[in-house]
C-alpha cells in the first residue's frame, strides 16, 4: 500500500505525528503536480494532432516540450511510488529471513535509495553547472531538463526520511542516510583492480539490492555508481546523463497515456460492459465464468495495455463471482492471474513500446505480431481451463437479444481498440498520438458516465505515478545497458551461439534459456531493456525475423508474471484477494504450462518460417 493511502489517524498511531502530516501534505502537492503535468502533456499532444490534420500546421518544439514534461512527470511521480508496489521491490527473500534481521535488511535496502537520491541530486547539479547552451526549439537552458531529475532525487530523500519517521523508524533511517552518504563520498576515492568487467559487478551489486528488497530502479542506479570503484567508464555525471537520455524519447509518452486510458475505462464503467459481453458469448459453456474471465482479458487487453491493471480489475471483479459459483478461491485467483498475462501481449502493449524503444523495431509490426501471439496464448489457456475446471455452476445461456444488446453496449470499448491499433498500423497517427487519442476518448467516456472531478483526478494521478515508476526504471536501466554494450556481452552471446552451431534453433534455445533465468528476478521492463538489444543481433544473424523474435521476448518475459520469486501478477492478485501468494503459485501451474506450450509453438514457428 502506498504511504499516501494511510489514514492520518493511523499515521499518528505509528509515530507519525508532525512527520506524517508533512508527508501527507507533500504527497498531496506532488500528486496534484504530477496529474497536472500529465493533463498538460495530453492537451499538448492533442493540439498538435489537431493542428496537423485540420490546419496542416504545427508548432516548433512540441516534441521537445513533451520530452521535457515527461522528465518532469517522472521526477514528480517517483517519490510517490517509493513505498508502494510500484517501487518494484523483490521482498520475497527479505521475508524469508529471520524476523530479527528484518530491521537490518530494511536499513540496507534504504541505503540503496539514499545513494540513488544523492546520485540524482548531486549528479544532476554537476551536469547543470557543466552544461551550457539553450534548446534550439524551446529557447530555454538545456540544464533545466537535468535539473528536473535532480530535484526528483532530492524529493525521494525527503519522502523516504518522512516515511520512516512516520513509521517510528527515525534511528534506522538516520543510519541509512549516514551509510549512504559515506558510500557516496568515498566511492570516487576507491580503486579496485580485478580482471572481471564492470558490468558483472554492476549486476552483482544490483542483485544484492534486489535480495534486500531495494526498489529495482534504485538498485540499478546505486550499483552503477558503486562500480566506479571497479573501473567503470561511467562517472557520476554520465550515469545521470544516461538516465535522463533513456527517458528522453517521445515514444515513451505513450505509456502514461495508455495507463490513463485503462484507468478511465475502468472508472467510467465501460470495462464492465466488456464483462457482460464476454459472459453473453461464453458464459453458458463448461467453466463458463472462467472462460468469461479469459475473454474479458482478451477484450480488455485492447484497452489498458497493462497486465497489472488487468490483474487488479479481474481480481476485484471476477474473484467473488468465481468463488460464489463453486471455484476454489486459489484456483479462481490463479485463473485471473494467468489470463492477465495477455494484456501486455495483445495490443496496445506497454512491453512492446519498451522493446521498440530499446531496439528500434517497428511498433506497428510488433503490435500485429502481438495479436497473433495473444490469440495463440488465449487458445492454450482456454483449453487448460476446460480441462482443469469441472462441476461449477454454469451461467444461463444468453438469448440472441441479450447478446446483441451486450454487443451494442460494448461498442464504446471496442472503439478504443480501433483508434489505437488501426491508427498506428495504417500510419494515420504515431504511437504516442494514438495513445493520446485513446486517453482523450476514454476521458469523454468518463464525462459521459458523469465521473466527478475527484474520480477524474484520481485516474490522472494514478496514471502519472505508474508512468513515473516505469519511466524511472527505463532511465536507470540505461547505465547498465551501456556497460553491457561496452563489455561486448552481445558479442559474447554471438560467439556462444556460433559455438552451438549458429542455427536458428541454437539462438532460440539459448535466448529462451537466458530470458527464463533473468525473468525470474528481473521486472519485464528491465529485462527487455537490458537483453532485447543483446539478443536481437544474434537472432537476425541466424535468419530469424526480428519482429517475430521480439514477440517471443515479450511472451517469454510476460510468463514470468506467474513464476516465483518475483511473480508480479501473482502478488497483485494476492494483494487484492488476500489469498497467500504461495497458494497461488501452486494453483497457477496448469495455466503456466499452457502458456509455455504457446511459447514453444511460437519458437517452432520462428525456426520453420
Amino acid at each position: 500500500m502506498a504511504a499516501s493511502e494511510f489514514h492520518p489517524a493511523e499515521r499518528e498511531m505509528t509515530g507519525g505525528g508532525l512527520a506524517g502530516r508533512i508527508l501527507k501534505a507533500i504527497e498531496t502537492v506532488l500528486g496534484v503536480a504530477a496529474a497536472s503535468v500529465l493533463a498538460v502533456l495530453l492537451f499538448m499532444v492533442l493540439v498538435t494532432v489537431c493542428m496537423r490534420y485540420f490546419f496542416a500546421a504545427g508548432f516548433i518544439g512540441a516534441e521537445d516540450l513533451g520530452i521535457w514534461l515527461h522528465v518532469l512527470l517522472i521526477a514528480l511521480g517517483a517519490p510517490l511510488s517509493l513505498n508502494s508496489a510500484l517501487a518494484m521491490r523483490l521482498d520475497v527473500f527479505a521475508k524469508m529471513m529471520p524476523k530479527r534481521l528484518h530491521p537490518a535488511t530494511q536499513v540496507a535496502a534504504d541505503v540503496y535509495t539514499v545513494l540513488s537520491g544523492l546520485i540524482l541530486s548531486f549528479g544532476g547539479s554537476e551536469i547543470m553547472t557543466m552544461l551550457g547552451g539553450t534548446s534550439p526549439t524551446l529557447g530555454v537552458p538545456e540544464w533545466i531538463r537535468f535539473g528536473f531529475l535532480g530535484a526528483g532525487g532530492a524529493l525521494i530523500l525527503v519522502v523516504l526520511m518522512l516515511q520512516r519517521i512516520a513509521e517510528g523508524k527515525a534511528w534506522p533511517v538516520m543510519l541509512s542516510f549516514a551509510v549512504g552518504a559515506a558510500l557516496y563520498a568515498g566511492i570516487p576515492f576507491i580503486s579496485i583492480e580485478l580482471d572481471w568487467p564492470p558490468s558483472i559487478f554492476l549486476g552483482l551489486f544490483a542483485a544484492i539490492g534486489l535480495v534486500l528488497a531495494a526498489p529495482l530502479p534504485h538498485a540499478f542506479l546505486a550499483a552503477a555508481y558503486v562500480v566506479i570503484a571497479f573501473g567503470s567508464s561511467l562517472p557520476e555525471p554520465a550515469i545521470v546523463s544516461s538516465t535522463v537520455t533513456g527517458i528522453s524519447k517521445f515514444l515513451l509518452l505513450a505509456i502514461p497515456f495508455f495507463l490513463l486510458a485503462g484507468g478511465l475505462l475502468t472508472a467510467s464503467g465501460v470495462a464492465n460492459q466488456l464483462v457482460r459481453f464476454a459472459a453473453a458469448m461464453v458464459g453458458h459453456r463448461r467453466a463458463g465464468l472462467a472462460q468469461t474471465t479469459l475473454l474479458t482479458s482478451v477484450l480488455f487487453s485492447g484497452a489498458s495495455g497493462s497486465s497489472v491493471a488487468n490483474a487488479a480489475f479481474g481480481a476485484s471483479t471476477f474473484q467473488p463471482e468465481l468463488v460464489r459459483h463453486g471455484y476454489p478461491p486459489a484456483k479462481a485467483a490463479a485463473i485471473i492471474a494467468a489470463t492477465s498475462v495477455l494484456d501486455n501481449v495483445i495490443p496496445p502493449s506497454i512491453a512492446f513500446l519498451i522493446l521498440a524503444t530499446a531496439t528500434n523495431l517497428s511498433v506497428g509490426s510488433l503490435l500485429v505480431g502481438g495479436f497473433f501471439a495473444g490469440g495463440l496464448m488465449a487458445i492454450c489457456l482456454a483449453i487448460a481451463i476446460h480441462l482443469t475446471v469441472r462441476d461449477q455452476t454454469p451461467i444461463p445461456r444468453a438469448t440472441g437479444a441479450q447478446r446483441r444488446q451486450s454487443a451494442v453496449q460494448a461498442i464504446p470499448a471496442f472503439g478504443l481498440g480501433v483508434i489505437v491499433v488501426v491508427g498506428i498500423r495504417i500510419g494515420i497517427v504515431t504511437t504516442t498520438e494514438a495513445a493520446a487519442l485513446a486517453a482523450f476518448y476514454t476521458f469523454l467516456l468518463g464525462i459521459g458516465a458523469r465521473l466527478g472531478v475527484l474520480s477524474l483526478y484520481a485516474a490522472f494521478r494514478q496514471a502519472a505515478v505508474e508512468a513515473a515508476a516505469i519511466g524511472l526504471l527505463i532511465g536507470t536501466a540505461g547505465p547498465f545497458a551501456f556497460l553491457l554494450a561496452v563489455d561486448d556481452v552481445s558479442g559474447l552471446i554471438s560467439h556462444l551461439t556460433t559455438a552451438l552451431g549458429g542455427s536458428a534453433l541454437a539462438v532460440i534455445l539459448l535466448s529462451n534459456t537466458i530470458l527464463l533465468l533473468v525473468g525470474l528476478v528481473l521486472d519485464i521492463g528491465a529485462a527487455i531493456l537490458l537483453f532485447g538489444p543483446i539478443l536481437l543481433p544474434a537472432a537476425v544473424a541466424a535468419g530469424i525475423d526480428p519482429i517475430h523474435f521480439g514477440v517471443i521476448i515479450v511472451v517469454n518475459l510476460m510468463i514470468h508474471g506467474l513464476t516465483p520469486p518475483l511473480g508480479m501478477l501473482i502478488f497483485v492478485v494476492s494483494g487484492v484477494t488476500r489469498i497467500p501468494a504461495s497458494a497461488l503459485f501452486k494453483a497457477v501451474v496448469p495455466y503456466l504450462l499452457a502458456l509455455l506450450v504457446s511459447l514453444a509453438i511460437l519458437c517452432v514457428w520462428a525456426i520453420i518460417f
